[in-house]
């Protein structure tokens, strides 16, 4: 057995051996957490450190589950059958029991065992018996000390543990060094002050107009004081998304020169109630900090939703109360103090009304679509870094583009600049311009997808059809261009008409040869091929809806007169999306759906009497189309001799 002397040495070499491993952990964190001199070179880095610290702790944790083995074998091992015997024979003296070994010491040396001696057992229920009938002293341990249960038990699990998390951490979180769960009061913000002015955005200059006057405001407030007037406290825009909403907004904040404070609403909103509400009071205390300043606040529908119905498991409190919290600090900071709330949304029919009230969003500022006139401006300012071509004509491509926002524009100058370096050319050309615009709005070529003889030919018949009645009816566009590559996900071809000016509305005499523009293609192939095939579809589907609007929301029919009938609602603001519900009897829906079929029926008439005169300029044209599948205006009057 060991006496009380070596056990008090063996106490003090690991009291010592610890003092050893702490002061190591110690001098590593220090050396760590130690700021770096001003001026010099640096004698480590922080990943230095980091790295000399966790490798100080792995040290440190090994060294101490050497330590803590807690009972340990000692002498030679011998079988479990032989100890049993020893004991039989009364030769064992003494014997410590633990859990996994039987340390035990003979009355009197053995040549072959020596004096001490350890066993693996076979628990039985007679062992104590039998150490008790043969008088062997013996001591009962866990086998594991204090040390050993709390290291292992504890400490390594828990390190493991918290290595592993530190490791993923950065991985999760893109390296940002913000939490899994992002969990906390602060929000990041990112504070700038822009040097984008008004110069830097094209077009939107009734949008502009507006937003020069809150530069005022942030520049000499004491002009609107001194007339007893206040600052108001939020600009809203609102317009479809690409239309350049945050880039007036920067621009605000450039022309004054003031901090920028840009986020987005869906930061604010988390897992946790109470986080998103905690994340607007710090941003309203950051920005009174820096005042004057701009708060711009981008898609503020993800927490300023109309508050309606009750809540399902508490899943709307957290944005509720972010919403409640950001209505409590845009009427309690002063008006005085210079802080403006910006924010934008291409939603703003589904924001709370709260939020829209007086005294909050004061202003509501739309962003509309470029025109014409502000698009050739906005191709101006995304091609001026551009190398071009002499040939560009930029009024042409905002023609081709109507109902093209800013994105789209800037997209459309980023194609073609790809389209010329594909080709190899050193300048951007007007080729490239318009390969950019059918990529866009009619997607890639498919290269792959190669028609037959016959798919060619009802192809070429049928936009040669829309072509024909598109330059013969009273108030049709001029084509621009017919194509019958494939595009996209299923356009096989498609005609493109140019707008000569741009139009906000449309008349019935319109309406109605837009009808037969449409109808045109399936009338070419039922002339020249003698049936109709599935290519007319999304023809037809634009006929009937035209059809059905003039009917029952346009006042456009004689039976029914000027009256609506059914009830609309629109979706999405801006998006042309709506829902539709019935509000007249069957007597008047059968009427309805007369006048339809009367209005698509007419239009095909229509289209069919001008292909019959114009059948050899049709049979030209889809000839011309199967030989070189791309028919530019030029091209196709030359065909025809004129319109």
């Amino acid at each position: 057995m060991i006496d009380k002397q070596k056990l008090t040495e063996i106490y003090k070499t690991v009291i010592d051996l610890l003092c050893m491993a702490w002061a190591w952990l110690k001098s590593a964190w220090q050396s760590f957490s130690k700021p770096q001199p001003e001026g010099g070179e640096k004698t480590d880095t922080p990943e230095g450190n980091k790295s000399k610290f966790w490798l100080y702790a792995i040290l440190g944790i090994l060294l101490l589950s050497l330590l803590a083995g807690g009972e340990k074998p000692q002498g030679r091992e011998i079988p479990y059958s032989q100890f049993l015997n020893l004991v039989n024979a009364d030769k064992v003296g003494e014997a410590v029991v633990t859990q996994h070994f039987i340390n035990g010491s003979l009355k009197e040396e053995d040549k072959k065992i020596g004096k001490h001696f350890f066993t693996i057992p076979l628990w039985d229920e007679a062992l104590t018996k039998n150490l008790q009938d043969h008088k062997v002293e013996y001591v009962v341990r866990s086998g594991d000390n204090w040390l050993s249960n709390i290291l292992f038990n504890w400490i390594i699990p828990i390190a493991i543990f918290a290595g592993i998390w530190m490791w993923l951490l950065p991985r999760m979180t893109g390296g940002a060094g913000r939490s899994f769960l992002n969990i906390g009061n602060k929000i990041r913000i990112q504070q700038e002050t822009s040097k984008i002015t008004f110069d830097d955005v094209a077009g939107a200059e009734s949008a502009k107009q507006e937003l020069k006057e809150t530069i005022e405001f942030l520049k000499s407030p004491e002009k609107l004081q001194k007339l007893g007037g206040r600052m108001p406290k939020g600009v809203l825009l609102v317009g479809s998304p690409g239309t350049g909403k945050t880039l007036l907004a920067r621009a605000v904040s450039g022309e004054a020169g003031v901090p920028f404070f840009n986020i987005s609403a869906s930061e604010f909103i988390e897992m946790f109630v109470g986080i998103g509400a905690a994340r607007v009071r710090d941003l309203f205390e950051q920005a009174r900090q820096k005042a004057p300043c701009i708060i711009f606040i981008d898609e503020l529908d993800a927490i300023g939703r109309s508050r309606g119905g009750p809540a399902i498991m508490g899943g709307n409190d957290e944005r509720e109360q972010t919403l409640n919290q950001l209505l409590t600090e845009m009427d309690g900071f002063d008006p005085t103090s210079g802080v403006v709330v910006m924010a934008a949304t291409n939603r703003p029919e589904i924001l709370d009304k709260a939020l829209l009230r007086a005294g909050r969003f004061d202003r509501q500022i739309v962003v509309d679509k470029p025109d014409l006139v502000d698009r050739i401006a906005i191709l101006k300012l995304h091609s001026k870094a551009m190398q071009l071509d002499r040939d560009i004509d930029l009024s042409t491509v905002a023609k081709r583009t109507p109902g093209f926002v800013g994105a789209d524009l800037s997209n459309i100058a980023n194609e073609a600049a790809i389209m010329a370096a594909r080709g190899g050319r050193d300048t951007v050309n007007m080729a490239d311009f318009e390969a950019a615009i059918d990529r866009v709005m009619a997607g890639p070529e498919k290269k792959n997808r190669v028609l037959g003889p016959e798919e060619k030919r009802r192809v070429a018949f049928h936009e040669a059809g829309h072509a024909l009645v598109a330059e013969n009816v009273p108030t049709g566009e001029p084509v621009h261009k017919i194509s019958i590559i494939p595009r996209g996900v299923s356009a096989l071809g498609f005609t493109l008409q140019l707008p000569v000016e741009e139009k906000y509305l449309s008349t019935e005499p319109e309406l109605k040869d837009q009808l037969a523009i449409l109808l045109g293609g399936r009338v070419a192939e039922q002339l020249a091929l003698h049936s109709v095939s599935t290519g007319a579809q999304n023809d037809l589907e634009k006929a009937s809806e035209i059809a059905r609007n003039m009917v029952c929301y346009l006042g456009m029919s004689t039976k029914l007169g000027p009256l609506i009938y059914g009830q609309r609602q629109q979706l999405q603001f801006l998006s042309g999306d709506f829902s539709e519900q019935r509000n007249y009897s069957e007597e008047t829906a059968r009427i309805v759906d007369a006048e339809i079929k009367e209005l698509v029926e007419d239009a095909q008439q229509r289209a069919h009497k001008i292909l019959t005169s114009k059948r050899k300029q049709l049979d030209k044209l889809a000839d011309l189309l199967q030989e070189k599948e791309v028919i530019q205006r030029e091209e196709m009057l030359a065909l025809l001799g004129g319109k």
